[in-house]
């Protein structure tokens, strides 16, 4: 399994990289792994686009210095600080029909020891009106973590992000961007590792991510340059 370590000069160019290892794990069979700290921006689901408040949303989270942009997996709009981690799994995939329920059960428990090692202890779920809501979530003093899957010819896609630390910055600008939007939310439905009471260091959290989504599979680490 490949790690694969550090983020791109720019957010398109980043992106960019993980579209590039799907690939790579669709043709070569090799799964990969990747938690990282992408840079500051909002963003927006597909749903939030064809929302009627979305251009409104736009201009509130570039008041807030967050750049808006658009993602093809997830729902609706996160918040990235510069400190919050995503993460994800690449896998092989023979058959787009079956393991999906799997995959979230074997991700979600992967993140739940994560999260121990850096000094929380999370449950499974989301309190009400949080932010991207959905099924797979983890929570302690708010939510943390939200995961989605997504799958195509030859690999599928577990990912997620981790909220570390600035709980309350991301409460601020998502309050006036859902607001926008017509979306339900509840600011103090935000949690962190720092809300917690663990570890507050992103990189900690993940390489504490990576190592908990590798498991026991041998792997090599690649530094992006």
């Amino acid at each position: 399994m490949r790690i694969v370590r550090g983020r791109a000069a720019d957010i398109d160019a980043d992106r960019a990289v993980t579209a590039a290892l799907r690939a790579d794990v669709a043709s070569d069979g090799e799964g990969a792994v990747r938690a990282w700290r992408p840079h500051r921006q909002l963003a927006f689901g597909r749903r939030d686009t064809r929302e009627d408040g979305y251009e409104q949303a736009r201009a509130a989270a570039r008041d807030h210095c967050y750049p808006p942009h658009e993602r093809d997996v997830g729902g609706r709009a996160v918040a990235y600080t510069g400190s919050t981690v995503a993460f994800l799994r690449l896998e092989p995939l023979d058959d787009l029909r079956v393991g999906m329920d799997d995959r979230y059960d074997a991700a979600i428990a992967d993140v739940q020891r994560a999260l121990e090692t850096v000094g929380v202890t999370a449950e499974r779920g989301e309190p009400p009106d949080a932010f991207c809501p959905g099924q797979h979530s983890l929570s302690a003093d708010g939510k943390i973590v939200g995961l989605a899957q997504r799958v195509s010819k030859g690999v599928a896609q577990t990912a997620g992000i981790a909220v570390v630390r600035d709980h309350e910055q991301i409460a601020a600008v998502l309050t006036e961007v859902y607001d926008a939007l017509g979306v339900a939310f509840d600011p103090g439905s935000i949690g962190s590792v720092t809300r917690a009471g663990g570890d507050g260091d992103p990189d900690r959290v993940a390489r504490a991510l990576e190592s908990a989504l590798v498991g026991d599979r041998d792997a090599t680490v690649e530094h992006l340059r």
